[in-house]
Order: C-alpha cells, then sequence, then structure tokens
C-alpha cells in the first residue's frame, strides 16, 4: 500500500509570478529580450544618425550652391545686383535664408529678422537659431553660411532644419513604438514560454510525488516533439521502468526465498526435534548432529551464492577484472571434472585453443564454468548419448565457450525464465538443489559484459558464453589455479542445478 499523495498546495497569482520569474526559460527570454532590444536600438541609431547625415549634407549642398550664384551675381554686378536677387530669391516659395547686412550688422535685404550678432561675425558654416522677423520669439534652426564682402558687408545664406529635425522626431517615435512593442512582445512571450514549461515541470513533479508515493507504474508525460524536457522525461522513464524491474524482481526473491528455504529450515527444524526426542544413544545424536549440520551447511552456500550474485550484479566486482587466459581456465576446470564424469558414465571432452585472453576474474570463471560443467553431468546422462563437451574458441572479437550435453535440455520459452533465481522446472523438482546455478553464470557473464545464451542442441542444452577478447598476456603469476573450484567446494558443486 502506497504512502498518500500529498496535493500541490494552491498558489497566489504572486506567488506563481514569483515562480514564473525564477524559472530559466523566463531568465532566458529576459535575456534575449535585452540582447534583441540593444541591437533594435543600435540598428535604429544608426539608421538615424546615417537620416540626419544625409540631410545635412543635402542642406549644404544646397547651401554651397546657392552661395556659388550669389557669387557669380555680386561678381557681375555688385552690391546693388546681389541685392536684387536676395531680394526676388527670398520672396519665392520655399526659399533659403537669406541675408544681406553692413559691417555693424544692420539689416540690408532678406528672409532673415533675427540671428546672433556673433554667427554673423563669424564667417563659415555654422547651426544656429534664426527668426524670420525682429520679434520672433520662437526662433528656428537653420545651417548658415556666413560670407564677409567687400566693403565689410556680411552676406548669410542657409536652409531651415525643420524638415531634418521632423524626420529625426519620425524616426524618435518609430524607434520609441518599436522598442515598446519588441519589450510587451518579448515579455509576453517569455511568460507563454515560461508558463508552458512550467506547467510540464508541475507535472512532472506531481508524478514524482506519485511515484514516491508508491504508484511504481507512473512515468512521466513526454509530448513527442524531442525538446529537452521530452529527452529527460524519456531518461526519467528508462530509469524508472529499470528500478522497477530491480524492485520487482527483489519482491520475487524475497518470496522465492521465503518458499524455497522454508522447507529446508523446517526439516533442519524437525531433524533437531526428532534428536532431542528420540535419540536414545551419543551415536544416533552424532548422527543426527551430523545431518543438521549438513543441512545447515546448504543454507550457508545459499545465502553465499545469493550474496555473491547481488555483488556481481551489483558491479561491485568489476575492479578485480584483469587479463586471464580463458583456455587454460577451461582446460584447468576439465581436468577437475573428468573423474567425476567417469562415474556417471560420461565422456567430458575438453577443446579450448591457447591464447584466448579476457579481461576478467580467473575464479569466477571457474565458478561460472563449474557450475555448467555440474549441470550437463548431473542431466546429461539422462539423454541418448554420453557426451559433454566443452568448447572454447575465438571467433572474431569475441572469446566463446559453449558446454553442450544430451540430456532433457530446456524449452524454448522457458530459456530467459530459467536465469532468475530460484526458478526450477518442473521436472527438476525433484532434484536437490535450488535454481541458482544459471542465475549466478548470469550474473558472472553480465560482470564481465558478456553475453549468454541457451539453444537447442538436438538433443540436450547448448549453453554458449561470449566474452570481448582481449590483445594481451595475462599475468601469470596470478596464482588464479588454486582459485578454481574443486567439483566438491565450487557453489555449482553443490547448489548450482538446472532449473
Amino acid at each position: 500500500m502506497g504512502l498518500p499523495i500529498e496535493p500541490m498546495p494552491r498558489e497566489t497569482f504572486g506567488a506563481r509570478f514569483q515562480k514564473l520569474f525564477r524559472t530559466t526559460a523566463f531568465k532566458l527570454s529576459l535575456a534575449y529580450l535585452a540582447i534583441f532590444a540593444l541591437c533594435a536600438f543600435l540598428a535604429l541609431g544608426y539608421v538615424a544618425w546615417n537620416a540626419r547625415t544625409v540631410l545635412d549634407d543635402q542642406i549644404v549642398s544646397t547651401i554651397d550652391a546657392e552661395i556659388n550664384g550669389l557669387s557669380e551675381q555680386y561678381n557681375a554686378g555688385g552690391l546693388r545686383r546681389l541685392i536684387t536677387v536676395v531680394e526676388r530669391r527670398s520672396r519665392e516659395p520655399g526659399a533659403s535664408l537669406y541675408l544681406v547686412t553692413t559691417a555693424s550688422g544692420e539689416h540690408v535685404v532678406g528672409n532673415v529678422g533675427y540671428v546672433p550678432a556673433a554667427v554673423l561675425a563669424s564667417p563659415g558654416q555654422s547651426e544656429t537659431r534664426y527668426g524670420r522677423g525682429d520679434s520672433d520669439v520662437d526662433p528656428h534652426r537653420a545651417i548658415v553660411r556666413v560670407f564677409t564682402l567687400p566693403g565689410g558687408f556680411r552676406l548669410l545664406v542657409g536652409r531651415d532644419t525643420e524638415e531634418r529635425d521632423r524626420l529625426r522626431a519620425v524616426i524618435g517615435r518609430a524607434f520609441g513604438t518599436s522598442l515598446a512593442a519588441v519589450v510587451i512582445l518579448g515579455v509576453i512571450g517569455g511568460w507563454l514560454a515560461a508558463s508552458r514549461v512550467l506547467r510540464r515541470v508541475d507535472a512532472m513533479t506531481q508524478t514524482t510525488r506519485a511515484i514516491m508515493a508508491g504508484d511504481l507504474d507512473g512515468r512521466l508525460y513526454v509530448a513527442g516533439n524531442g525538446d529537452e524536457l521530452d529527452r529527460l522525461a524519456a531518461s526519467l522513464n528508462l530509469m524508472l521502468e529499470r528500478i522497477g524491474e530491480l524492485m520487482r524482481g527483489m519482491r520475487e526473491v524475497s518470496d522465492n526465498i521465503a518458499h524455497d528455504l522454508k522447507t529446508p529450515l523446517t526439516r533442519l527444524r524437525n531433524r533437531a526435534d526428532e534428536a532431542l526426542r528420540k535419540a536414545a544413544s551419543p551415536d544416533e545424536l552424532r548422527n543426527a548432529l551430523e545431518a543438521v549440520t549438513e543441512e545447515s551447511d546448504g543454507l550457508i552456500r545459499v545465502f553465499n551464492a545469493l550474496l555473491m550474485i547481488a555483488r556481481l550484479e551489483a558491479g561491485s566486482a568489476r575492479e578485480i577484472l584483469a587479463p586471464v587466459d580463458l583456455g587454460a581456465a577451461v582446460r584447468e576446470v576439465g581436468e577437475l571434472y573428468e573423474a567425476l564424469a567417469e562415474d556417471q558414465g560420461l565422456d567430458l571432452d575438453v577443446r579450448a585453443e591457447d591464447g584466448l585472453i579476457i579481461a576478467g576474474n580467473r575464479e569466477l570463471i571457474g565458478q561460472a564454468l563449474a557450475n555448467l560443467i555440474d549441470n550437463a553431468l548431473k542431466y546429461g546422462a539422462d539423454g541418448s548419448e554420453t557426451r559433454v563437451a566443452v568448447e572454447a574458441a575465438r571467433s572474431g572479437d569475441a572469446v566463446r565457450l559453449t558446454v553442450s550435453d544430451h540430456g532433457p535440455g530446456i524449452p524454448e520459452a522457458e530459456r530467459e525464465r530459467v536465469l532468475g533465481r530460484f526458478v526450477r522446472l518442473e521436472d527438476a523438482r525433484s532434484r536437490p538443489g535450488f535454481g541458482l546455478g544459471l542465475s549466478l553464470v548470469n550474473a558472472v557473464v553480465r560482470l564481465h559484459r558478456g553475453t549468454l545464451r541457451l539453444s537447442d542442441n538436438a538433443p540436450g542444452l547448448r549453453i554458449e558464453l561470449a566474452f570481448p577478447a582481449q590483445n594481451v598476456t595475462p599475468d601469470s603469476s596470478d596464482g588464479a589455479a588454486e582459485a578454481i573450484p574443486s567439483p566438491a567446494d565450487a557453489p555449482g558443486g553443490s547448489i548450482s542445478r538446472r532449473p
């Protein structure tokens, strides 16, 4: 029964806004908005600056053209003709700015009523304020050029900058409007993006809370668009699936331990009780104690095998792997089982190539191989042929070890299931054993990053182990020969039976 799922607290608008503001998506949106606004500011500023430069150049060109024309008029007709031309041009619609003054600044002719005296006193180009009349209280701005004529007369020619200023104002308004639109749209976009991400994160949080409360079948929502949240959710779902498999395996192991060890424990208790009630002599007590000790040794071996399988599946023994000559290990284990095979009337045929180097642990490889040979000798004796074959050879980048017999074999539908702990087939329950042999072999193979495959030997069973081959020389002083288990003390010799 799972824990109760605590509902997520109801959030106020302010709390939700703060939550949105803290999201990575919203912060990224604001960062992109700031960068985009800066780029827009620079782009519009550059456009405005260029527009003003172009307009100023046009004004200056116009002034230069006017000056050239008036200079020609002055050279042709003197001051009087210049005054006549200036007077006529001043009355034309859209005329430029003209002013002719005396050396003391008194107005002679022109359409400019007011201009600062300092401007008239400084020949050359400048930007200044001016008025159409003497009483003009709202002077305009203009770009002007002042010339000193013979006799001290001053000629001012200029152009009003109102059009330029109007264009600059238009650009300024466009800039402000665009920037405001960018900011508003950016904030809205960031809000929407952050809200979408936050909804998915909240959904994932709610799912994880349900899983923590005991709903181990719950999985994170995957939208299917392949974004980072989808990839994260898919990875977490795979992790949850693996954790679920491990927990189901633990429950299965616990159930199997409870069922399969209940019988030997009960037998152990009954034997001790029977010895207490019925033993009438020291010899009967000794025999009873020996039976109890033997039963206890069997249970201890079972628990040792379980601990070894758990340790191997956890990968904690991977650091002890070193170059191992698998061929030499196969021959050594084969020699140990030759006598046992002869006692059972079987022909144990061991063939192993030289130089079959793998990264492994020689003791674990030996225990796994001992389990396989022990099973083959026990169940191979039920077949029509007496040959049990053990072969080790290199095939490409792998070293393959096969053990085959001609016994009853294992149905194809059961070949995957029998690799589990405490799994025994019905026809094997009459024989001693706990169904841990192939589980131990499978754990050893996984530790060595190898593969295990069960197939039909037509008739019989063929088990193939494949390990990645190595191209190094093993250390001859690893003392592995002493680590190879004998048929009497190897785990496979007493607990490993074909399920």
